[in-house]
């Protein structure tokens, strides 16, 4: 007899990430955006206000709009069971952690003027980061270095040539961690 399909809860940490980031793109929506200005989005603010520290997190849970929403979620929900697969749960939080909090103080330090939220940083620490996954010691993959110049160069280069919405410092910075950490994680591993 034939077992009937279920459907499981594979990938807990990128599906909570992406249940928290509908919740509360919802809740912004609901709120006509307040609610993701006060606490879902890094921008300067008083390094005195206590939610300042918070939002260097819980910027990337927030979207601006339903599309911004949907393009970060299928990349997430694309590579982020692969990674947390082969990286296990607690080490791809951290690498989360670690993109969210640099990509949110270097926009805090180095763009003053620019408001930052969504997760785009983390995809593109998933992105490079999912180029890793052939990775022997002593070789770089070669799908590494062309995912890095399509990618990284993509946004250096629309970082220079237009004025947007984009925030294409997030999506380097990501880059980069990705690529440092896959490195790192597997020449550890080796």
């Amino acid at each position: 007899m034939k077992k009937k399909p279920i459907i499981t809860f594979n990938s807990p940490v990128v599906l909570g990430l992406v249940i928290a980031c509908f919740a509360v793109t919802l809740v912004g929506s609901l709120s006509g955006g307040r609610i993701t200005h006060l606490l879902f989005m890094t921008y300067r603010s008083s390094l005195k206000n206590p939610l300042t520290y918070i939002r260097f997190f819980t910027y990337i849970f927030g979207h601006s709009d339903w599309s911004h929403f949907i393009g970060n979620a299928s990349y997430l929900l694309l590579l982020g069971p692969m990674l947390e697969e082969k990286y296990g749960a607690n080490t791809l939080m951290e690498i989360i952690g670690i993109t969210a909090v640099a990509t949110g103080i270097i926009n805090y330090i180095f763009f003053p003027s620019v408001a930052l939220c969504g997760a785009s940083g983390i995809v593109f620490a998933f992105i490079i980061l999912a180029s890793f996954t052939g990775f022997r010691n002593g070789e770089i993959p070669l799908t590494f270095v062309l995912v890095a110049i399509i990618y990284i160069g993509q946004q250096v280069i629309e970082g220079i040539a237009f004025t947007d919405n984009i925030s294409n410092m997030a999506h380097i910075v990501g880059g980069v961690i990705g690529a440092i950490l896959g490195y790192m994680l597997n020449v550890q591993k080796k």
